[in-house]
């Protein structure tokens, strides 16, 4: 019999909340994180919203900030989230084998040095166009070492390992919009086959920088609804524009059941079901039939031994693009068959923005919070019902339910596909 593994710590930085019981106090009263851009001055991007992380700072995890000046936004925010999830689950206050303790994240890249990169390309400018030689010397001038590897996209996995000397398997990927929750998945099957017995998982990411404004502005996926920053996410909404803008991060501890229930840890819950599948079709478009969207989240369901119909709640990645939204809700009507107009599903992206790497853990702790309070959350901003989104998407307002058991789905660009199956802690 394969390891089980539930969950035994969690924590989170978001535009929600610094911490698990804000973000899930915010989200059940259907408040929303998003605002003006203040990160960099985005006064001459169309998009000109995003949500984000407000009054948190690395001394507010107790560490020293000047130890800290190169390293990352995003960095920052994983070590913070860490060591709640760390202080919740209470798995360093046991003996422990560090060898057996590892780290895999789903981050992205570290901070976008815009500014130097700018001067370069202008100091390296001549008539004829740009001189590389030019524009190296200037880069060797103004360019931190220091700054420059901590963009690097495995630096805060990296960081974790030495701040909690977890010396066993340590590992970072990044797939896109799916990367975190492809790093709970991995990381569960790594305790389920032995490889070691806790993992701290899941995932930072902030692209409110000029570059990552710049790309998701030039694929059209950002909403331009600058006017009603609060009211600009509405998955599912048949006036949805695209999605905001997100940044944060949230990590789980995850932990071999019988290692747990022997030092008396918290369960939150246990991951039953993680399903992978690629939709093998275009980089920035998904299968219009929802191929891999639909094969994960059987694959999940089957990997969990449960029947589509056990399902509770779904956590859906609902982006609030026009393309995403229709493709899961017909990916969700295959999987669920008749079930499909029973089983409530909702977007907390309406409320929090899209966090990209970090999105699908934090969305996992949401499925968490849950089970644990019988609330499930609500999808704001839903007032004009769309034809081709016709499921319950728990409009507006939360909803108390029993929830035993619940999906949470992350698609990325690029065809990426994760569903996790998530249930409340039973012995059997």
């Amino acid at each position: 019999m394969r390891r089980r593994v539930v969950v035994t710590g969690v924590g989170c930085i978001n535009p929600m909340g610094n911490d698990v019981e804000t973000m899930w106090s915010g989200l059940k009263a259907g408040k929303s994180g998003v605002g003006p851009l203040t990160v960099f001055d985005a006064s001459r991007f169309p998009t000109r919203i995003a949500a984000e992380i407000k009054n948190w700072d690395i001394t507010d995890a107790g560490e020293d900030a000047e130890v800290w000046k190169y390293r990352a936004r995003h960095t920052r925010f994983a070590a913070g989230a860490a060591k709640e999830a760390i202080a919740a689950s209470g798995c360093l206050d046991s003996p422990l084998d560090p060898t057996r303790f590892g780290v895999y994240l789903g981050s992205g890249e570290g901070n976008q040095d815009f500014a130097s990169f700018s001067e370069m390309v202008s100091r390296g400018l001549v008539p004829e166009g740009l001189d590389l030689s030019r524009f190296i010397k200037a880069g060797l001038e103004m360019l931190n070492p220091m700054a420059e590897l901590e963009q690097e996209p495995n630096m805060p996995a990296s960081y974790l390992a030495g701040m909690f000397d977890a010396q066993g398997p340590n590992a970072n990927c990044l797939t896109a919009c799916a990367a975190s929750s492809q790093a709970i998945g991995e990381a569960v099957e790594m305790i389920r086959r032995g490889d070691a017995d806790l993992m701290l998982a899941g995932g930072a990411h902030s692209m409110i920088h000029p570059f990552g404004v710049t790309g998701f502005s030039l694929l059209t996926t950002l909403s331009t609804r600058n006017d009603e920053p609060q009211r600009a996410s509405r998955p599912f909404d048949r006036l949805r524009d695209g999605f905001v803008l997100g940044e944060g991060a949230a990590m789980v501890v995850l932990e071999e059941l019988e290692r747990a229930k022997k030092r008396g840890a918290p369960i939150y819950g246990e991951v039953l079901g993680y399903g992978s599948t690629a939709d093998a079709y275009r980089i920035t478009d998904i299968h219009p039939e929802g191929r891999g969207a639909i094969a994960c989240m059987r694959m999940a369901l089957a990997d969990a031994q449960l029947s589509p119909e056990s399902v509770n709640y779904v956590n859906a990645h609902g982006t609030s693009t026009t393309v995403n939204d229709n493709v899961e809700t017909r990916a969700c009507r295959q999987v669920f068959g008749e079930a499909a107009d029973k089983v409530p599903v909702s977007s907390t992206k309406s409320m929090m923005g899209h966090l990209i790497a970090a999105a699908g853990v934090t969305e996992m702790i949401v499925c968490l919070m849950a089970i644990r309070d019988g609330v499930l959350p609500p999808t704001i901003n839903y007032e004009n019902p769309d034809p081709s989104c016709d499921l319950d998407y728990i409009p507006n307002v939360a909803r108390e339910a029993k929830c035993d058991v619940a999906l949470n789905n992350s698609f990325g660009f690029g065809g990426q596909n994760i569903t996790l199956v998530l249930g409340r802690y039973e012995t059997r």
